[in-house]
């Protein structure tokens, strides 16, 4: 693996290492302010989520924060971490009634997840841009936080829903704007998404050129095989670029996710019958 790949897949690593045990509270913040009752809560919570490592379909981890709910109905944190277990287990009426409540007790803390979450997990491209731009009201200015598996910063997510709907000028304006914030980390995707917008609107030229800083950043299949892509629509040769796509396909090089597929996510068969 070329050291630009070990250093983008460390960096994605991290992202989604700190997204994920981010979630942790410091239970003693709730005591300094004096708010002993949430305080006492958000100790049941972590000591379920996180002292005890129970399994998430574990009677005794939906039990534990449970009573962190008795303890305080209005803390949010325990409403989230119960809906991860129903989310992931398919019941998804029950985590849309926790993640809602969660939502409504603490809307800074959780529009971003369940935004990314009505995306990832059930193409709700409108429910996700509606919780981003909620979101976006809170932060106006600034930084809205990353998707949950560290993939793609909340913006660009939103470019990624409005790109799904069709809306192609609009993703692309969204993402132009965002990787030209000097406070922006590039994504390991954030150029490639770009490139296949741009490609999907007929402007070979700029999608080239987003597909190339990809490459700098991370090469994969998907990538490589757009611009084999473009090199096909101008006449030129292109068969070099596809049998390179097809040995990085083999080689794992491909847009990874645990749960889902990643939206623009090519398979093997395409770049085959290319």
């Amino acid at each position: 693996m070329e050291k630009s790949t070990k250093y983008c897949l460390s960096f994605q690593l991290i992202l989604v290492a700190f997204f994920t045990y981010g979630q942790s509270l410091n239970c003693n913040v709730f005591r300094m302010e004096g708010d002993s009752v949430k305080f006492k809560a958000c100790e049941k919570a972590i000591e379920t989520v996180y002292n005890n490592r129970l399994y998430q379909f574990d009677q005794r981890f939906l039990d534990g924060l449970s009573e962190a709910i008795k303890i305080d109905p209005n803390f949010d944190y325990p409403y989230r971490e119960q809906s991860v277990a129903y989310l992931k287990s398919g019941d998804f009426v029950s985590w849309k009634n926790l993640i809602d409540k969660a939502v409504e007790l603490n809307p800074k803390g959780n529009l971003g997840y369940r935004a990314w979450c009505r995306y990832q997990f059930f193409r709700d491209y409108r429910g996700a841009i509606t919780d981003i731009e909620a979101l976006e009201k809170i932060y106006p200015t600034g930084y809205l936080g990353y998707s949950a598996n560290g993939d793609y910063e909340l913006h660009i997510a939103k470019a990624l829903c409005y790109s799904a709907i069709g809306q192609k000028e609009k993703a692309i304006s969204i993402i132009e704007n965002q990787l030209s914030n000097k406070d922006h980390n590039v994504g390991l995707y954030d150029h490639y998404q770009l490139g296949v917008t741009y490609f999907e609107t007929g402007k070979y030229d700029k999608a080239l050129e987003n597909f190339e800083k990809q490459s700098k950043v991370y090469d994969f299949a998907e990538n490589i095989y757009f611009k084999s892509k473009v090199s096909k629509i101008r006449n030129k040769d292109y068969l070099d670029l596809k049998n390179l796509a097809l040995k990085s396909y083999d080689e794992g090089k491909t847009m990874l996710e645990g749960y889902t597929h990643h939206f623009n996510k090519v398979y093997r068969k395409q770049i085959a019958e290319l």
